[in-house]
């Protein structure tokens, strides 16, 4: 007899109080059962959750998983019979091959190791600027608004060839998309998409040195060369700022890890690393099945999705010694904060330069950072967020 399976009937998302870095608690549990349990859909329709290291890589990399937005379900949402469209042009994160490749492939040399490890300099001196203006204007700080939000979005203006002089209002409507309320949120999207499509034109008439501007070369319309814009600024600002802020909430609640970081600068890509996985901001992604498929003993049956537990499997005991502890100098790497597969996240070296960069420099440029609030009192994102981090996160120093 087959040992019975596991049942999860709503995503998760009570953590533990006084532990906002660890996944929720019914998903550890879930994983205690198994790497894979059964999932049930707001409205009823069947799934599955799958919560291991193991089995999330390999869903991953199997292509008869589909990533195709209109396969989809959503998990904290019961959108009944509403037919999902399909990817708008450009947004090839929710598409499969050969869609996917074609607007992959034009972008792979611009995130390149080498390429992004040239704009390390640049980055440190954005970083530099926003730590001046921060100590310029003495404590306390919102170190969201002040220090976590900027730096990569004006890392991102730079790489689309935004004009400086059209930073300052696309940082905040950037900033309104990932933190506003839904009506808001609508229109800043709207704003930026149009103003994306207007950079795009401008290019076209007077190319310029930098990612859009390079991928007039291709064969992508102006349409589909927004949906990338989109994409990358999507990618490469929410989950990035995120990791810089939830990140220094990470070590000012582990004393002893940030002062190893203060200590030895040099420790900052192992620091990296270990706060991608400790924390796992993007912590879940779905998977349609295109056919049936054998995965942890169990067949999940064509058109079934598939949720895919990274904060989980990110935290795996059977991957990860100890894997609740926050330890920079861990030796055991391979997470997949990044994802893994054909998909795995384009500007991942892009965002390993901004985060190298910025936590040395802001732990030592300010040795006695700490909260200005107690630990309590930090307001987090919600669990139906699809990025986890703090809303913000009040710090203060010896000025």
């Amino acid at each position: 007899m087959a040992e019975p399976v596991h049942t999860v009937n709503a995503l998760p998302t009570a953590r533990r109080p006084g532990c906002p870095f660890d996944p929720p608690e019914a998903l550890i549990q879930a994983r205690e059962h198994g790497p894979i349990s059964r999932y049930t859909f707001p409205g009823g329709k069947p799934g599955w959750l799958v919560t291991g290291y193991d089995l999330v890589r390999s869903v991953l990399a199997d292509s008869r998983f589909s990533s195709r937005k209109e396969l989809m379900r959503t998990p904290y949402v019961d959108i009944g019979d509403i037919e999902i469209p399909p990817a708008a042009p450009g947004e090839f994160l929710l598409m499969d091959e050969p869609r996917h490749g074609r607007y992959r492939r034009p972008l792979v040399g611009k995130f390149t190791v080498r390429r992004m490890r040239l704009l390390t300099e640049r980055v440190e001196q954005i970083t530099a600027e926003h730590l001046d203006a921060m100590e310029k204007a003495g404590p306390p700080a919102d170190l969201v608004t002040a220090f976590a939000e900027p730096i990569p979005t004006m890392v991102i203006c730079e790489l689309l060839g935004v004009p400086y002089r059209d930073r300052g209002s696309f940082q905040e409507q950037a900033a309104t998309i990932f933190g506003g309320d839904a009506e808001d949120q609508l229109a800043a999207y709207l704003a930026i998409r149009e103003y994306i499509a207007r950079l795009v034109a401008a290019k076209r008439a007077d190319p310029t040195d930098d990612v859009l501007g390079d991928l007039l070369d291709s064969d992508l319309t102006d349409e589909e060369l927004t949906g990338v814009g989109l994409l990358l600024l999507a990618a490469g600002l929410d989950t990035t700022a995120n990791m810089l802020a939830l990140g220094t909430f990470a070590l000012l609640s582990n004393p002893a890890q940030l002062a190893a970081l203060r200590a030895d600068p040099a420790l900052a890509d192992k620091a990296v690393e270990e706060l991608l996985r400790y924390l796992s901001v993007a912590k879940t992604f779905m998977r349609t099945a295109l056919e049936d498929v054998e995965l942890g003993g169990r067949t999940v049956e064509a058109g079934t999705t598939v949720v895919l537990s990274y904060n989980t499997a990110n935290r795996d005991p059977g991957r990860f010694a100890d894997p609740h502890t926050l330890d920079l100098g861990r030796q055991d790497g391979g997470h997949l904060a990044f994802g893994h597969g054909i998909h795995q996240c384009l500007g991942q070296q892009l965002a390993r330069v901004e985060m190298r960069a910025a936590f040395p420099a802001l732990v030592t440029r300010f040795p006695t950072l700490r909260l200005a609030v107690p630990a309590e009192e930090v307001v987090l994102r919600p669990e139906t967020a699809d990025v986890y981090g703090v809303k913000s996160l009040p710090v203060t120093w010896d000025a």
